[in-house]
């Protein structure tokens, strides 16, 4: 059965860094759209960035040139390194595999996500 196993959430101060991973199983893990998703309490679940088989990326403008997102196909695996966390990124962290016909980054961030892992936290204090 379908599987994506976050990992690598935890507490940081503002200015830090965390590296989330997202394991995959049970599918066909080139053939989807990967992306990372969060939702702060009370708030709605939002994309973070997006990634297709090949590698284009597509970031949310609050991601942009603090988050990359990056992946090794071998391992079906997928990764978000965070950098210069604020506390405003203090959220759950999904990560999502959509099923979708999508030849760039932008195409998957707008793919409506098939599978969802659990979530990891990302407390930022």
């Amino acid at each position: 059965h379908v599987q994506l196993v976050e990992s690598g959430g935890g507490s940081v101060q503002a200015g830090g860094s965390l590296r989330l991973s997202c394991a995959a199983s049970g599918y066909t893990y080139s053939s989807y759209c990967m992306g990372w998703f969060r939702q702060a309490a009370g708030k709605e679940r939002e994309g973070v960035a997006a990634i297709d088989s090949d590698g284009s990326t597509s970031y949310a403008d609050s991601a942009k040139g603090r988050f990359t997102i990056s992946q090794d196909n071998a391992k079906n695996t997928l990764y978000l390194q965070m950098n210069s966390l604020k506390t405003e990124d203090t959220a759950i962290y999904y990560c999502a595999a959509a099923r979708a016909s999508c030849v760039s980054g932008s195409c998957c961030a707008r793919a409506p996500p098939t599978y969802w892992g659990q979530g990891t936290q990302v407390t930022v204090s």
